[in-house]
């Protein structure tokens, strides 16, 4: 790989500004080439040195790294640094506190949905809060290796329950707090969890959210589907639910939430409140000492099938490497105040709200709101409260932001920002632009990162200081991985080239399988292409050996025996200075074998037209790609169908544009009527 410089008129670079290089972790590029070469050429050297940063109980036996990727030749494994003992708890909150003498920093500043509801938390106050949590987990039966589901929102409650579970050797799994009754209960039976927590009710926005009523009616369904009616007896008797493999109905334990109120129904048999259980607890809890490879957490990630998947990490490698990437990725110091505003029910909230950041001693912002409630400042706003100075968000924020105009940023002080994140999908180089120009006024770099829940952590990644910038592109890989870029073949491309990524060998904190269904694991990660972790990704590595995420490989386009990028279709449609999002899918045709059904959302008051069709069509056929990426079809899109945590459903997307009229399970949308709405207005050509 080379600096990017000259050499490479067609792309725009940018370089790190001179102020951040002088105490950054990672100072330039040769540096950058140094750490990554000892990483893959000495990975136990160099994971031992990062290790010297934890407390262990007991340390490693024998090789550090051990794994098997080959379906062909054995069970697909990774063990990393096996035979120690540690606890995660331990690591993120008493070694701050009684080694690094951080009790009295404050871990987070909590801002609520309201501006007026806000709380800080010091790492003392914090490790109190955890311990009763575990304490109260204890006394209602909860024990080394029990799975118990979280359904929270942005609540400090959530961080103090997952810690909590950490601390005494449970394994969390959380369920972002919007999912349906249904999700949820398909989640809790997966992993056979024993107990649920969840609170009565949240406010996103001005929407009120029932979150007792959607839990009740979950504990329900795995009452249904157990073919059983007995329940938990009040505060954890052992009149346990019998449900398929071996899994146990849940108890609630009730959250009173500050903002809400609610008449909830309250069963006494096996509801119990948050305040009685936890509020009496002990300050104190020791720590169980865990093996480096038992589970931490199941996160549930949507499969192809649509079943979700469970996703399981581990201790030990999981801690090192996502207190390794936040601190370089975002190039930590401690007089730093961070912000990511992910949901912690989903993985960039597990590495970079909660582990990641209290690895480092940071102080962070945890947010419950939304981006344009009560106004469309409120990001803004908080970042002058706080004077954050590293911001971490998803391009669907931005995007949604961008439609108001600069005119909002310009009422608050944003000079304490030093670095911009992106998270969640590869970013259009207009929003990059925006974002780096808008939001960081021209003087912070743009960390856009590519990582997936199965990773754990960054893998694709710039470093603020070190790395040369190129809007749209993730860049470099982080220390430790190796990516690879394959053909439908499985035939490595050197140099420039497009195809599968890939990775050859694990770094600490990959997933170490699906729950309960290594058979899922291998064929989903590995079976494809033996020897290689497939992350289901198409990506691009240009001549400088920058790499740039193409989209999902299930969601490439075969026109005409071509194979185009959903990611640089819609790149050239969003270049338009009317379309602020665009969304494209394959249709069938009778001659292409497919073609190019796109989905654009205009921005306010752009009126939608055949004028404006046929200089979208250019957009692609002209001045992009290629003849063969015009598209055949443009509907008018009001709205996008999107998850939660903003990842839009080309599925959902793909049948539209056929006009198939069974949609499937739509729980998971933000917004299930904007598919009425695209239904309504498909367009008549393709009918």
């Amino acid at each position: 790989m080379v600096v990017p410089g000259q050499q490479n008129q067609e792309e725009k670079v940018f370089y790190p500004p001179e102020d951040l290089r002088v105490d950054a972790h990672v100072p330039d590029f040769n540096s950058y080439l140094e750490l990554y070469k000892k990483s893959i050429e000495e990975p136990e050297a160099f994971w031992r040195e990062v290790a010297q940063e934890f407390y262990w109980k007991e340390l490693p036996n024998g090789q550090l790294l051990q794994y098997n990727f080959d379906v062909t030749k054995e069970k697909v494994y990774v063990k990393f640094m096996e035979g120690a003992k540690t606890n995660i708890c331990y690591n993120v909150l008493d070694h701050n506190v009684l080694t690094r003498n951080l009790g009295e920093k404050v871990a987070y500043h909590w801002e609520g949905n309201s501006p007026d509801l806000r709380l800080t938390i010091t790492y003392s106050q914090l490790l109190k809060q955890v311990c009763r949590c575990a304490n109260a987990l204890k006394k209602l039966g909860v024990k080394k290796g029990d799975r118990v589901a979280i359904y929270l929102p942005m609540i400090p409650e959530l961080v103090y329950s997952m810690l909590a579970c950490a601390r005494i050797g449970a394994v969390h799994s959380i369920v972002f707090a919007g999912f349906s009754s249904e999700s949820l209960a398909e989640r809790i039976m997966d992993a056979q969890c024993s107990i649920l927590l969840t609170a009565d009710g949240v406010y996103r926005g001005e929407k009120l959210i029932n979150l007792k009523q959607i839990a009740d009616e979950a504990l329900e369904h795995c009452r249904e589907k157990a073919n059983c009616t007995s329940i938990w007896s009040h505060k954890g008797s052992e009149d346990l639910i019998s449900v398929p493999n071996g899994s146990q109905a849940a108890p609630v334990l009730h959250v009173c939430m500050h903002a809400c109120v609610l008449q909830t129904l309250w069963n006494a048999e096996c509801d119990v409140w948050w305040d009685e259980a936890v509020d009496n607890a002990s300050e104190e809890c020791d720590p169980e000492w865990m093996d480096a490879e038992d589970p931490l957490f199941v996160l549930y990630t949507s499969g192809s099938t649509g079943k979700p998947k469970g996703v399981l990490h581990t201790i030990a490698g999981y801690l090192l490497y996502t207190s390794l990437t936040f601190k370089y990725v975002f190039d930590h110091h401690q007089d730093d105040v961070y912000w990511c505003t992910a949901d912690i029910g989903w993985i960039t909230g597990h590495s970079y709200i909660t582990y990641g950041p209290l690895a480092n001693g940071a102080t962070s912002v945890l947010f419950e709101g939304i981006p344009v409630y009560p106004h469309v400042g409120r990001f803004w706003e908080i970042i002058e409260k706080y004077r954050v100075s590293k911001f971490y968000t998803a391009p669907t924020a931005i995007r949604l932001l961008m439609k108001y105009g600069i005119e909002p940023l310009q009422k608050y002080d944003l000079s304490s920002l030093r670095v911009l994140g992106t998270v969640g999908e590869p970013i259009n180089p207009e929003a990059w632009m925006w974002y780096h120009d808008a939001v960081g006024q021209g003087r912070c770099p743009v960390v856009d990162t590519f990582w997936q829940t199965e990773t754990g952590g960054h893998v694709l990644t710039p470093l603020p200081a070190a790395t040369p910038l190129k809007p749209g592109s993730a860049t470099l890989p982080f220390f430790g991985v190796l990516p690879i870029i394959l053909n439908e073949h499985g035939e490595e491309l050197e140099g420039e080239a497009e195809g599968y990524l890939v990775f050859k060998k694990p770094w600490p904190g990959i997933m170490r399988g699906v729950y309960g269904n290594q058979e899922c694991f291998e064929n989903t990660y590995f079976k494809k292409f033996p020897g290689f972790y497939v992350t289901g990704d198409g990506c691009r590595r240009d001549k400088d050996g920058y790499y740039w995420i193409t989209g999902r490989i299930d969601d490439m386009l075969n026109v005409s025996g071509h194979l185009l990028s959903t990611a640089e279709v819609e790149a050239a449609l969003t270049e338009h200075s009317a379309v602020a999002e665009a969304a494209v899918v394959s249709r069938p045709h009778i001659v292409k074998g497919e073609c190019l059904y796109c989905f654009v959302t205009l921005k306010d008051f752009r009126e939608f037209n055949h004028s404006l069709m046929d200089e979208l069509k250019r957009k692609g056929k002209r001045e992009k790609i290629g003849p063969i990426a015009t598209p055949d079809f443009i509907q008018n899109a009001p709205g996008l169908p999107k998850t939660r945590s903003g990842k839009i459903m080309r599925r959902v997307l793909r049948q539209i544009a056929r006009n198939e009229k069974d949609l499937g399970d739509l729980s998971t949308l933000a917004d299930p009527k904007v598919v009425e709405v695209l239904l309504s207005q498909r367009c008549e050509a393709a009918a």
